[in-house]
């Protein structure tokens, strides 16, 4: 079976609230920064200036993406919790993945910032009830409203997502 190394874990697949699952997808959301320092181990520049696949993004961005991505999921649930069906802000994370501070900036800064982000959002949503976890948010690109339910398994499925981009290209390039 080949793989699309556009998504080696497959596309997220949202799921049913259950504790179970909420206790699971936190736990991903938990240990990714530590996830990403263990992926990124020992990789030289040249490494982390590989893409994870053709025309795909270097490891230096994926992790610089994934700081951008979780800092925007951060506050699209705060506005979840704190607004009626709020309007949260699409980005253009491919413009975003190629502006300056994508390449002059150590990946180790937003490991760092990962780091401190993971421990808040997790602390912000851990407790939460099944009837938050069914507020909405509204997407306008998507023209969808989301619950945080809906949210919590994206976002866990997006840390896995990349870090197996990164993991994968290890395993593949033999490093």
């Amino acid at each position: 079976m080949i793989i699309d190394p556009r998504y080696p874990i497959g596309k997220y697949e949202p799921q049913t609230y259950s504790e179970e699952q909420k206790k699971k997808w936190l736990l991903d959301l938990q240990f990714l920064p530590e996830g990403i320092e263990r992926a990124i181990l020992n990789l030289d520049e040249a490494q982390l200036d590989t893409p994870y696949r053709a025309e795909g993004w270097t490891v230096k961005q994926l992790v610089h993406h994934i700081a951008d991505s979780h800092m925007n999921a951060y506050i699209r649930f705060k506005l979840g919790l704190t607004e009626g069906n709020p309007v949260i802000k699409p980005y253009e994370e491919k413009e975003w993945a190629n502006l300056a501070d994508n390449f002059s900036v150590p990946i180790n800064v937003s490991i760092t910032l990962l780091h401190a982000l993971h421990i808040r959002w997790v602390a912000a949503i851990k407790d939460l009830t099944e009837h938050q976890w069914n507020r909405n948010v509204f997407h306008p690109a998507s023209k969808r409203e989301m619950t945080l339910w809906f949210l919590l398994g994206l976002y866990a499925w997006h840390s896995n997502h990349h870090l197996a981009h990164i993991t994968t290209l290890r395993e593949n390039n033999k490093w």
